[in-house]
C-alpha cells in the first residue's frame, strides 16, 4: 500500500473512531442509580402467577366490539345497541347499549329507548379506540359525535352525566352518585384525546373545566359530600358515603384541559383539588380515582415541579383500608389455587369481590405514571403481570364450569362478555364453597332481571385498555407494558416507552420489537443506552425481578440534560435525571 493510501485509511479510521467516542461521551452520566420504590400491598403478590395463562386482550377487545356494535345482531337479548332517537341536549340521534345481557331497565321499547348509560357507551369507545378502531367512521356511524348527547345542558348541569337526561335515570348520578358524574367526564375526556379533532368537542370540553373549576373554588378543602349539584354549585349528603377521592377525577380533567388550552386557571384548579386530596387524614378511595391521583401527581411533580406524595395516594389505592367504602383496594391472595392478585375492588365483601371493569381501568392512569417517575417501574409491572393474569377469570370461557354462575347460558357471551366480578366466597345457593366464583349483582338491581344481567356489557367495553397496553413477548410471563397509549393530553411529547417485567429468579433475554425505523433504547432505570442503531426484534437482557423503562428514541438523535431532565432531540426521556458532575 503506498504512503498516501495509508495515510487516507488511517484518517478514515481515526475520524470513525472519535465520531463514535464523542457520540459516547455526549451522553450525559447520572449521578446516581435510580432506586426502585415498593407497594406494599404488590410485595404480597407473587412474582409470577399460577396458574399462568395470559388472555389475547387485544383480540377479546376486537371482538367484543364487533359483536356489541352491531345492530343487526339475532338472538335472545339481541341486539346489544339501538338508536336513541329522543335527541337530548343536540339536535341528533343518539346510541345506547344494554349494561348487562338482558336489562330489562333498557332497551329500544323502554321509556323511549333514553335509558342508557354513559359509562358503557364512553368506556366501549376507548377501548375500541385503543386496539385501532375508528368509533368516528365504522358502518357509516360516528359513535363519538353520538355521545354528545351525554352533556347535560338542558338541566343546566353542563357536565358530562351518566344518562341523558333526569327521565332516563336508573342509578348512578343526579343528585346521588358523586363518582359517576365525575368519572363520566373523565371517560369523555378520554375520548377526546383519540379524537381530537372531532367538531364540537372543544366547546364542549372548556364547558366541562369551567364547571369543574367552579366547582373546585366552591369546594376548596371540602369534597366531603356524596354528590355535587353543578347547577347551584352545592354539594350535598344521602346515604351514600363521602367520596373525597372524586378530587383526583377533577385534578385529571382540569389539568388535562390546562395542557389543551394553555390556560393557567385550569392548572391552579388540578393543583387546588389534587391538594385537597392529599390533605386527607384517611384513606377515602371509593371506586376508581385514587389512581388517578398517583398519575396526575406525578405528572405535577414531573412537569411543574410540584412535591405531592404519589406513594400515599398508591397506598391508598392499593392497601384495602378505605374508611368510606370499607375494604376497597387492591385483591391479594390465592382463592381455591387460583392467584387472584391484581384485581380491583372490595377486599372484604363475600371474603373479596373484584369487579372487571374497576381492574381494566386501574392500568388506565398506573402505566403512564410510571412514564413520569420510573421508580415505580417495577411494583406497577408485577401488579400488571398479576392483573392481567386475573383478569381471564371473569370470562366465562376461561374459568372452569364448576365455578361459576350460568355455565349452562355462557355461550351468548361469546367470550368476550364478562361476568361483572370475581368473589372468593359465592352466597349463590348450590355454590357454596366455590373460590373463586365469577357472577354479578345484575339480578339483584331491579324486579324482573334475567340471570344473564350477570355478564356485564359496560364492563365488558372497558377491556380494551388491557388490550391496547399490554403486550406478550417470547418470554412466557414477561410481558411489554405501554406506559404512553393511556398517557393523555401530554404536555411534553413522548417516545414509545415500555416497561418490561422480569418475574423469574434469574435473567431472561428477551425479544423486544422496536419497529422497522432505526433507533437507540434507553433505559430510564439504569440510565443508559442499552443498545444502539437497532431495528426489528431486539434482544434485551434483564435481571432477575427487574423491571427496565425502556424508551426507543431515533437512532443518534443528540441527547443532553437539562434542568433535572433528559432529552433526546426536544422531547424529555427522563424526568428524574440528574448529571454527574
Amino acid at each position: 500500500m503506498n504512503r498516501s493510501k495509508y495515510i487516507f485509511f488511517l484518517f478514515i479510521f481515526l475520524l470513525g473512531f472519535l465520531s463514535c467516542k464523542t457520540a459516547t461521551e455526549s451522553i450525559p452520566q447520572s449521578a446516581e442509580s435510580i432506586t426502585q420504590l415498593a407497594i406494599p400491598r404488590v410485595d404480597e403478590m407473587p412474582n409470577m402467577p399460577a396458574p399462568y395463562m395470559m388472555k389475547d386482550w387485544k383480540k377479546t377487545a376486537l371482538e367484543f366490539d364487533k359483536y356489541v356494535y352491531n345492530f343487526d345482531e339475532k338472538g335472545p337479548f339481541m341486539p346489544m345497541i339501538w338508536m336513541d332517537t329522543m335527541k337530548r341536549n343536540f339536535p341528533q340521534n343518539t346510541y345506547g347499549l344494554y349494561t348487562a345481557l338482558g336489562d330489562v331497565r333498557e332497551g329500544p321499547n323502554v321509556n323511549d329507548g333514553e335509558n342508557h348509560e354513559a359509562i358503557g357507551a364512553l368506556g366501549s369507545i376507548i377501548g375500541a379506540s385503543l386496539v385501532g378502531i375508528d368509533k368516528s367512521n365504522q358502518d357509516g356511524h360516528n359513535y363519538v359525535a353520538m355521545v354528545k348527547n351525554f352533556l347535560n345542558k338542558d338541566n343546566g348541569w353542563n357536565i358530562i352525566m351518566n344518562f341523558t337526561s333526569k327521565k332516563a335515570h336508573i342509578g348512578g348520578g343526579y343528585g346521588n352518585d358523586y363518582w359517576y358524574d365525575i368519572f363520566n367526564n373523565v371517560l369523555f375526556y378520554g375520548v377526546a384525546n383519540y379524537y381530537p379533532k372531532e367538531p364540537g368537542y372543544d366547546e364542549i370540553m372548556r364547558t366541562i373545566a369551567d364547571q369543574f373549576l367552579a366547582s373546585a373554588t366552591a369546594l376548596g378543602s371540602n369534597y366531603s359530600y356524596s354528590f355535587f349539584d353543578f347547577k347551584t354549585m352545592k354539594g350535598g349528603t344521602n346515604h351514600i358515603p363521602t367520596q373525597e377521592d372524586v378530587a383526583a377525577g377533577y385534578a385529571f380533567v382540569l389539568y388535562s384541559a390546562y395542557v389543551k388550552y394553555n390556560d393557567v386557571k385550569y392548572l391552579k384548579g388540578a393543583e387546588m383539588a389534587l391538594q385537597a386530596l392529599q390533605g386527607q387524614k384517611e384513606n377515602r378511595n371509593y371506586e376508581l380515582f385514587m389512581p388517578f391521583g398517583a398519575y396526575i401527581g406525578a405528572r405535577l411533580n414531573a412537569e411543574q415541579g410540584t412535591d405531592y406524595d404519589v406513594m400515599k395516594f398508591l397506598n391508598w389505592t392499593f392497601e384495602g383500608k378505605s374508611v368510606n367504602r370499607d375494604g376497597w383496594g387492591v385483591i391479594v391472595g390465592n382463592w381455591g389455587n387460583y392467584d387472584v392478585s391484581g384485581i380491583y375492588g372490595s377486599t372484604k365483601d363475600k371474603g373479596g369481590y373484584g369487579f372487571a371493569m374497576n381492574t381494566f381501568d386501574l392500568a388506565w392512569p398506573l402505566l403512564p405514571m410510571v412514564r413520569y417517575d420510573q421508580r415505580y417501574s417495577r411494583t406497577i409491572g408485577k401488579w400488571a403481570l398479576n392483573a392481567a393474569n386475573a383478569a381471564r377469570l371473569f370470562y366465562p370461557y376461561d374459568i372452569p364450569d364448576s365455578l361459576q354462575a350460568l355455565p349452562d347460558r355462557k355461550g351468548i357471551t361469546k367470550n368476550v362478555i364478562a361476568y361483572e366480578g370475581l368473589v372468593k366466597e359465592p352466597n349463590l345457593p348450590g355454590h357454596i364453597g366455590k373460590s373463586p366464583f365469577a357472577q354479578g349483582d345484575g339480578p339483584l338491581w331491579a324486579p324482573g332481571m334475567p340471570q344473564e344481567t350477570m355478564f356485564s356489557i359496560y364492563g365488558s367495553g372497558h377491556a380494551g385498555i388491557f388490550g391496547g397496553t399490554i403486550h406478550t413477548t417470547d418470554v412466557e410471563g414477561v410481558l411489554m407494558l405501554d406506559c404512553i397509549a393511556t398517557d393523555m393530553f401530554q404536555k411534553n411529547a413522548s417516545y414509545p416507552t415500555y416497561i418490561v417485567y422480569n418475574p423469574y429468579k434469574e435473567k431472561k433475554s428477551v425479544s423486544v420489537p422496536v419497529g422497522s425505523s432505526k433507533v437507540d433504547i434507553y433505559d430510564a432505570v439504569s440510565q443508559k443506552i442499552i443498545n444502539r442503531n437497532v431495528s426489528g426484534d431486539v434482544k434485551i437482557d434483564i435481571a432477575a425481578d427487574e423491571a427496565p423503562l425502556l424508551v426507543f428514541i431515533p437512532a443518534g438523535a443528540k441527547v443532553i440534560a437539562k434542568e433535572g431532565k433528559l432529552y433526546a432531540g426536544d422531547k424529555i426521556i427522563d424526568f428524574r435525571f440528574k448529571e454527574k458532575k
